[in-house]
Parts: structure tokens; C-alpha cells; sequence
């Protein structure tokens, strides 16, 4: 008889078979196998908050194939994802298959290698009910809000609408910007700009104004501004204080979940869905040249940054055969974690630092390639020495006033030589300085005063969103992809290219929200109540007691809301076009129905006109010279085709131009990424150019 080996997903199955080889059995349970009812609340709240779970109806079949399986066979290991969801998993496997939560059957693998999965292998234990008891808790608490909240909104604002513990403090974020965005007044704020020289360098150098005498000015105005330029005509710009020193800089951190994230949000324009996926997929396994099936990343979803002595030390071995021993720092690299990160796994390595990006390019899709290289790359990096600056700051003295200048040289690269962390926000970059001496007279070549506005707060993107979840204590990083893709499919909140936009579906769903479930989408509240959650998974917290502390108040707090709003509906106010109703003539209004955004008569029930939204690009079809669209597929990528598909079958991914072709008059396409080009549409010509030309 040989032993059964229970794990999540075929791909991992595959995997793990291969380093386990004769006497096991490795299946998939293709995730969770049970789970609370669709059409109820599924939750005895008068008793204990008993869930009442059932069988998933799609994983009948599976469920009696692995109760045969686990009969015939003479041990079975429950191998799910090792962190809180994986451990409910396993849980629920033991009681349809009838095992002993008691028994030593619970296994997990940190990375999916040889070493691995035979170290987990080696350290059977039981079931943590702790952890079990933490998603149990989490899922009543979201189909709780989720039940009782949702029905509300229905009769409120607009049917098919929902809560959530996460969703609607992330919505809510998102609405708070944008009214900070909208009521802020810019204020009128001048600088005054010089443009010197000295008499070796060749190159000029900026200096700004500073102030006088030490004190700093801020130029409120053109006529201060005129004022301290009018002062300064003919002054001679002296060199005074000369400060050098050397800065270093530190490479960041390896990946968490949440850093990870941002980071393929900021370089790689990923959405957190397609992060995680592609993440998932190099966790699992990919199926090698030489080495066959073999997972590539360590666990994706922790929020530690510990790594093993094992893996420095791949690290080191690659780093000085690459870079040389003077890029291995001296003392080796500790980052700490954050005081409340579970720290059951390590941050998000390569599993086999010596694997470079390039060596694996053939095996991988150009998602799995292009996150395993930002993986390796931060990992490696995170391991090197520090880079050294060169600096100089020097103050410059004109007619008693002082302008500043500063200014830094590559002394030792470090790090850098691989991979530096992406910025939310553009970042003014200093230049090098000339040799500059105190005394020195420098050349003027030229003095302006610029007039500038203070902006406001950016909207959120993906990267800041997730980064403000995290550091609010907000939800946990596991589950920010699903929290966005929800608030979208939801028409709260729409993408504004890389920015998220409320719509006023969220914005006056937010303002219900706050006016009378105030708590709900309460950060600080909804913070606790993630600090509660994650007392029950340390073992310091009973999970019905944590339950019970929430309900009383959200129940009264819910009986209050529908008596106080009994007959009242809440209007969400209309989005108007500039395009005319051909039936009426009135503005047509944009409204959100179940499959996304139309236009509507505004003079509904008289007028009941309805019509899709459609893009216009300006591009002419190549093969029946209709309109070229703006359309989008099912995941909700942006691609282009005729006004007449699918009669016409023209379909690109390529942007079309308004700008037509200088050789047919046809309408000239661009395609972007490193083979980017603009070219003709129409397949028999050949006019093509570069980008930039």
C-alpha cells in the first residue's frame, strides 16, 4: 500500500510526485472541498456562530474519488498551502475522510524543491486548530457584514450591490482622496532659478534660492519674485561653504505579498490578480529542461522578511562569481519584519538563487519570466553590498542672498549595478557637480523666477492602494487582489488608466456607509478587528467571543438604520454625456446596470432609449472601412476592433492612430514594448517607423 498525498492543485501535484517518486500518491483537492452555503447565511448565530458547512456541489466526484483513494491507502498527509486557508483546507479534508484531527498528518512545504518537500515530509504535525479557527472566524465575520449588509443596500441604492469587512474601507479610501483631491485649493508658490557655471567645467549646474542671512524666503508671488531678482541684477555668485561627505544607499528588502505587489504594479503594469497568478504558478512548479517539474519561487503569501542561511549563502556564491567579493557585504544582511508579520515563512525568494532570469526564459510565459525576474533581481540585490555616494553641497552667495546647490557621483555602485525599488511618485534626480571651491566666482548663465501651483494628493493606483491597506492594518495582503477585483466588478470604483476613480455609485454608497455604519468602514476599527483576528490565529483569542464582540453592535446598529430609513430610497446621481437621444434630443446619462456601464435616456419611463458606450478611436477598419473601437476583453484588457464585429473579423492589441498612413491614407497603428513601431494597418503596405522617429 502506498501513502496519500493531499495537496491543492494538479500543477503542485505534479511537482511534488516527482521528488516523492514510488510508495506515494500525490492528488489535488483543486482547492477548498467545502464551505458555506450560496443561497443562505449558513450560520447558527443564536448558536456559538456554528457554521454550517456543505460539500461544494462541483467536487462531488472528486470528493468520493479521494475517500476511495484515502481507504486503499496506508497513511494520508494533508500537504495544502501552508499558511491559513491551506490549514482550513486540510481540516475539512480530515473530516470528509474521516481522519483524527489529532493525528501527525499535516504537512507543508515552504518551497516546492527536493529539499523542500522532503524537510516537510520529515515534520508531520497535527492540525493547527488555532489556525483553522482564525479562517473560520474570518469567513463568518465576511459572510456575516456580507448577508446582513448587502440585502440593506439592495433596498436602499440599487440591487446587486455589496459589502465587505475589506471592500468598503478600501472604497472608502479611494472616496476620501478623491474629495480631498476635490476640494483642494492650489496655492501660488514661485521659485528662482540659477543656472551657473565655473570656469573649468564646460557643463552648467543648477542652484536654487534658498534665502537670506541664513533665514529661508518663500516667494509667494511675481511681485516678491521681481522684487529679489531685481535686487540680484549684476551680483556676483561667490562659492561659499563646501560640505563633501559619502551617503550610503541600501538595497530594499526582499518581496512580502504586499511588496511584491506594488513593485509588479509599479515596474510591470500588473495587476495584483495577475501577480498572484503568475506567483502561484512559479510556487507550484514549472516544468524545467534538465530539471523537470521544479518550484521556482518560495511561498508567495507571507509577509516576513527572513531567509534562510541556506539561501544567503547561494546568493553570496552567485554574487562574487558575477560581480566580484567586494559587491558581498561585510556583515551579513538582516532585515526585520514588521511587529504584527507572521513569520512561518520566509520573504519571497528564488528557490535556487543560481537560476538566473535568462537561464529559465525558455521555459516560462512571458508573465512567469517577467515576475521571476523582479523576484531573482530584488532577492540578489537585497543581498549585495551597499552602493556609496560621493556627495557635495555647496552654498552660493549673491547681494546677501544665499541659493543652495548639491549634488552626488557614483563612488561605488553596490546593488545598484541590479535593481533598483520602484517610486510611486516621480522623484527629482541630482546631478554631479563641478569641483567647486570656496571664493570661487562662478558664471551666471541665467536667473529665472518660475511661477508653480502646490497639487494635490495623487489618486490611488494599484501599488499606493495596496501600500495604504498595509500600513492601515487593513485586510491582509493575501487578499488585496480579490478586494480590488471585487470593488471594480462592483462599478464603485473604475480605472483611470494606472489611477482608481470612485464612481458616484461609490461615492454615495461610501456616504450611506459612513452616515450609518460608521464602524464598518471605520479604519481604525476595522484594524482592531484585524489585531483580533490575529490573536485567535496565535492561540490568544477565543474566535466566538471575537465574533460575538462584533454582532451585538452591527445588529443594533442595522435595526436602527432600517427603521430610521424605512420607505427611503437613496438616488445615485446620473453621469451626463454630451451625447443626444435620437428619439428625444435630451443628453443621453451613463448608468451602471449588471454588465457594466450604457447609455440611457434621461427621460425614462417616456423615453426608454438605451444604448451601448462605445470609444471611438479615430481609426478606420483596414478591411470595410468602418469605425476602429475601443473594446475589452473578459479580464478586462483593453484591445481594439471593427464597429461591425464579428461580421468584420478585424481585431488588434495594437493602439490605432488618428493620424493616417503617408503612403495608403490608411489609418497607422502603434505597437508598443521593446519591438515597438508604428505601422500600416493594411496588410499590403509596408510603411512602417520607429517610435520616436
Amino acid at each position: 500500500m502506498s501513502d496519500l498525498v493531499i495537496v491543492e492543485s494538479p500543477a503542485k501535484a505534479k511537482t511534488i510526485k516527482k521528488y516523492l517518486g514510488n510508495g506515494f500518491e500525490v492528488v489535488a483537492s483543486m482547492g477548498h472541498i467545502r464551505d458555506l452555503p450560496k443561497t443562505k447565511m449558513g450560520v447558527d448565530i443564536e448558536n456559538n456562530f456554528e457554521p454550517q458547512y456543505i460539500n461544494i456541489k462541483t467536487q462531488e466526484d472528486l470528493i468520493k474519488s479521494l475517500k476511495k483513494q484515502a481507504k486503499k491507502s496506508e497513511k494520508v498527509y494533508l500537504a495544502t498551502d501552508p499558511d491559513r486557508e491551506g490549514e482550513a483546507i486540510s481540516w475539512h479534508l480530515a473530516h470528509i475522510l474521516g481522519l483524527e484531527v489529532s493525528e501527525e498528518n499535516r504537512v507543508t512545504f515552504n518551497e516546492i524543491t527536493k529539499s523542500g518537500v522532503h524537510s516537510g515530509m520529515e515534520s508531520p504535525r497535527k492540525i493547527d486548530l488555532d489556525l483553522v479557527n482564525a479562517q473560520q472566524a474570518r469567513r463568518i465575520l465576511d459572510r456575516i457584514v456580507g448577508y446582513k449588509l448587502s440585502p440593506f443596500l439592495w433596498k436602499k441604492v440599487r440591487r446587486g450591490l455589496s459589502a465587505g469587512r475589506v471592500q468598503s474601507v478600501a472604497v472608502r479610501l479611494i472616496v476620501d482622496r478623491e474629495l480631498e483631491i476635490r476640494d483642494f485649493v492650489a496655492e501660488e508658490y514661485w521659485t528662482i532659478d540659477a543656472l551657473l557655471n565655473t570656469k573649468q567645467a564646460k557643463k552648467a549646474f543648477p542652484a536654487k534660492f534658498y534665502g537670506q542671512k541664513g533665514n529661508k524666503i518663500e516667494i509667494k508671488s511675481k511681485e516678491q519674485s521681481d522684487e529679489i531678482l531685481a535686487k540680484l541684477e549684476g551680483a556676483d555668485f561667490v562659492v561659499g561653504t563646501v560640505k563633501k561627505g559619502v551617503r550610503k544607499k541600501s538595497a530594499a528588502p526582499p518581496f512580502t505579498t504586499s511588496t511584491m505587489q506594488q513593485e509588479a504594479s509599479r515596474k510591470l503594469g500588473f495587476q495584483a490578480r495577475r501577480t498572484m497568478k503568475a506567483a502561484q504558478e512559479l510556487y507550484e512548479g514549472i516544468e524545467l529542461a534538465d530539471l523537470g517539474a521544479t518550484g521556482l519561487i518560495t511561498y508567495m503569501r507571507t509577509d516576513s522578511l527572513r531567509i534562510s542561511e541556506e539561501a544567503r549563502t547561494a546568493a553570496y556564491t552567485f554574487i562574487e562569481t558575477k560581480y566580484g567579493k567586494e559587491y558581498i557585504p561585510q556583515t551579513a544582511k538582516v532585515y526585520k519584519s514588521k511587529a504584527n508579520s507572521q513569520d512561518a515563512h520566509e520573504a519571497i525568494r528564488p528557490t535556487m538563487p543560481e537560476l538566473s532570469p535568462d537561464q529559465l526564459k525558455a521555459s516560462l510565459t512571458t508573465d512567469q519570466y517577467k515576475l521571476y525576474k523582479l523576484i531573482w533581481e530584488r532577492f540578489i540585490a537585497s543581498q549585495m553590498a551597499n552602493a556609496l555616494l560621493d556627495t557635495v553641497s555647496a552654498e552660493i552667495y549673491a547681494n546677501d542672498y544665499l541659493f543652495k546647490a548639491s549634488g552626488y557621483s557614483v563612488k561605488f555602485d553596490g546593488f545598484t549595478v541590479l535593481y533598483e525599488e520602484g517610486k510611486d511618485e516621480e522623484v527629482e534626480e541630482e546631478g554631479k557637480l563641478p569641483a567647486l571651491t570656496e571664493g570661487d566666482i562662478l558664471k551666471l548663465k541665467s536667473l529665472l523666477g518660475n511661477q508653480h501651483f502646490t497639487q494635490p494628493p495623487p489618486r490611488f493606483t494599484e501599488a499606493s492602494l495596496i501600500k495604504a491597506l498595509e500600513e492601515n492594518g487593513i485586510g491582509r495582503p493575501s487578499t488585496y487582489a480579490a478586494t480590488i477585483t471585487t470593488v471594480i466588478h462592483r462599478s464603485y470604483v473604475e480605472r483611470d488608466a494606472k489611477q482608481l476613480k470612485p464612481t458616484a455609485l461609490g461615492e454615495v454608497t461610501t456616504q450611506l456607509m459612513k452616515d450609518r455604519f460608521p464602524n464598518i468602514v471605520d479604519v481604525d476599527f476595522t484594524a482592531k478587528m484585524e489585531g483580533n483576528l490575529d490573536k485567535v490565529e496565535e492561540g490568544n483569542k477565543n474566535w466566538v467571543s471575537t465574533l460575538s464582540d462584533f454582532y451585538g453592535d452591527f445588529e443594533k446598529t442595522l435595526t436602527k438604520a432600517e427603521k430610521d430609513m424605512e420607505g427611503e430610497r437613496v438616488k445615485v446621481p446620473d453621469e451626463e454625456t454630451d451625447i443626444d437621444c435620437e428619439l428625444c434630443g435630451r443628453k443621453m446619462v451613463i448608468k451602471i446596470g449588471r454588465f457594466g456601464k450604457f447609455l440611457a435616456c434621461p427621460g425614462f419611463p417616456e423615453c426608454k432609449n438605451t444604448k451601448k458606450i462605445v470609444t471611438e478611436t479615430g481609426g478606420r477598419c483596414p478591411l470595410c472601412g468602418l469605425k476602429i473601437l475601443e473594446k475589452k476583453s473578459k479580464t478586462g484588457k483593453k484591445y481594439f476592433g471593427c464597429e461591425n464585429n464579428p461580421k468584420c473579423g478585424f481585431m488588434t492589441w495594437d493602439e490605432p492612430m488618428k493620424e493616417n498612413c503617408p503612403k495608403c491614407g490608411e489609418t497607422l497603428l502603434k505597437k508598443r514594448g521593446k519591438m515597438g513601431k508604428i505601422y500600416c494597418a493594411k496588410e499590403s503596405c509596408d510603411y512602417e517607423r520607429g517610435l520616436k522617429d
